[in-house]
């Protein structure tokens, strides 16, 4: 239930029918793990797929034009409200429809990227969850200095065509001034690039790595994890699925709490609810994992503050 938003009374109890727009490929198990979860949330609110619901899921891969197609066939077929994931199929559902609901779970800035009007009062037909604030970034960057003290220079990833890396840049800059560090961004936009950015990065053995949140490094994150080790970087993800698999260490929110509190959202919106009267949710709960297999090839050690600091250490 959303704080100071009692559930309203169903209005109908005709089947429902939900659409979720996924930026991600459909045989990555973390994606369908999130997935899962907003199913089992809906389903303990009551909404059992049969009897009362349709849930009609799109997976796109990372491809702008298939988020556009998948977007625009979902719209047709007009839902009571669609599930959006990631920024590229946000902007793809706002493009198809300014009417049918749409809560989205995000990593950038829903105002500043105009798709609410303000987060209390979000007006229109967009709502939903924020996974990241602008000043994450400077944490990033300790962490990754607490981990890997010798880093000088530290590259900033992301594909600026699906997640433009402006939200984060302010607030890593600033803490890589204090600390003596050289902040470089590294746009990318296929896995070619990626080695290249992370083997410039690498080759003075002083460099470091910011994964920025970014639904093309999720996309690709096994070729970033792999070029990292192969290189000798040390790099930071913004969520716990990438230090599952070898990333270093990663400090996010937790992305299926995320998933299972959207699902309120739905709820309220099929109860009657609009989402401009509902307000845009900031990120609570944050988890710092790190992968001890991949800092012992590189030779670092876990300080007793990183220690302390970790929900999870896993080998």
């Amino acid at each position: 239930m959303v704080a100071g938003f009692p559930r309203p009374a169903s209005s109908t109890s005709r089947p429902r029918h939900i659409g979720v727009l996924m930026g991600v490929d459909g045989a990555d198990a973390s994606a369908q793990a999130r997935v899962a979860a907003f199913r089992e949330a809906l389903a303990e609110l009551g909404w059992t797929e049969g009897p009362n619901l349709r849930i009609d899921v799109r997976w796109t891969a990372g491809d702008i034009q298939r988020m556009r197609s998948e977007a625009a066939a979902l719209v047709a077929e007009a839902p009571d409200a669609v599930l959006a994931s990631g920024t590229p199929a946000i902007a793809a559902l706002r493009d198809a429809t300014t009417t049918i609901p749409i809560v989205f779970v995000t990593y950038g800035d829903p105002v500043t990227r105009g798709w609410v009007a303000s987060l209390a009062q979000p007006g229109g037909n967009v709502t939903g969850l924020a996974n990241f604030e602008a000043s994450i970034g400077s944490k990033w960057l300790e962490l990754l200095r607490e981990i890997a003290p010798h880093i000088a220079r530290v590259a900033l990833l992301s594909n600026p065509h699906t997640e433009p890396p402006s939200l984060f840049i302010k607030s890593i800059k600033t803490a890589a001034t204090a600390l003596g560090i050289e902040a470089l961004t590294a746009d990318v936009y296929d896995d070619g690039e990626i080695s290249q950015a992370i083997s410039n990065i690498g080759r003075n053995g002083d460099g470091g790595l910011i994964a920025l949140p970014d639904i093309f490094n999720t996309t690709h994150r096994a070729t970033i994890i792999a070029e990292a080790a192969r290189h000798r970087v040390p790099a930071i993800y913004s969520l716990r699925f990438f230090a599952l698999a070898g990333g270093l260490i990663s400090y996010g929110i937790d992305n299926l709490d995320v998933y299972r509190r959207a699902a309120s959202y739905v709820d309220h919106i099929l109860n009657g609810a609009r989402p401009a009267d509902l307000p845009v949710q900031l990120p609570s709960k944050f988890e710092c994992v790190i992968n001890l297999t991949t800092a012992k090839a590189l030779g670092l050690v876990i300080t007793p503050r990183l220690r302390v600091m970790a929900n999870e250490m896993i080998e």
